[in-house]
């Protein structure tokens, strides 16, 4: 018998995306097979690039800069790395989950990208979303321009979840140069650091957990 409510892992150290991978598929199939519970996955990988199912090759802009990796999820081109917190949800979306229901990718992406936000209002960062731009973004309070903070790529596979979002908290933002960061050239890229938030992994990780009660266990509409 499964639990109900999600596993959280944080993992030490820098996790290589092969095996990142290869631990989603295993757990996804065990949800699939009512032998896994549901699992949201903390980790901060080395510098990679990884390409979604939308990513075009000239969009990768300095292909010697870092290793690539296709990933299987939708979007474009992402950057890992160091100073990010990327976080792997692996839920079952045959059954609802607080504000989203069962079987609605589209409300289970909004609900991803809540989370983010209502994680970001812990920091009291407006985390922001934009029509036709997927992600999170927010408005630089010195230039006025935009840039994101947040972003998100999902795949479901038999009504399971996996991938997920990467919440930039003081990563290498020129790390971000050898990609167009989801085929966007005119915005750029920022974190809770360039803000001047002096944030931790761990404040985000407290961050992401107290919202996620906000969004995936809360009753009702957003």
């Amino acid at each position: 018998m499964t639990s109900m409510t999600p596993e959280w892992r944080i993992d030490d150290g820098l996790t290589d995306y092969p095996d990142a991978l290869a631990a989603m598929q295993s757990r996804v199939a065990g949800i699939h097979a009512g032998t896994a519970n549901e699992q949201v996955w903390l980790v901060e990988h080395p510098p990679l690039y990884t390409a979604g199912t939308s990513a075009k090759p000239s969009e990768l802009t300095d292909p010697t800069r870092f290793p690539t990796f296709a990933a299987g999820r939708g979007g474009q081109w992402t950057y890992h790395g160091p100073g990010q917190r990327t976080a792997y949800v692996m839920l079952d979306l045959n059954r609802p989950h607080g504000r989203v229901p069962p079987r609605d990718v589209r409300c289970y992406v909004n609900g991803l990208e809540e989370w983010l936000i209502r994680a970001l209002e812990r920091f009291n960062v407006k985390g922001e979303r934009r029509e036709g731009r997927v992600g999170i973004w927010v408005v630089d309070p010195v230039t006025g321009a935009e840039a994101k903070i947040g972003a998100i790529g999902v795949r479901v596979t038999r009504w399971v979840s996996w991938h997920g979002v990467a919440l930039n908290v003081e990563p290498n933002l020129t790390h971000f140069g050898g990609i167009v960061p989801c085929g966007l050239p005119q915005f750029g890229v920022t974190s809770l650091a360039a803000l001047g938030i002096p944030a931790t992994m761990q404040d985000a990780d407290v961050a992401l957990k107290s919202a996620w009660a906000d969004v995936f266990e809360a009753d009702g509409a957003t």
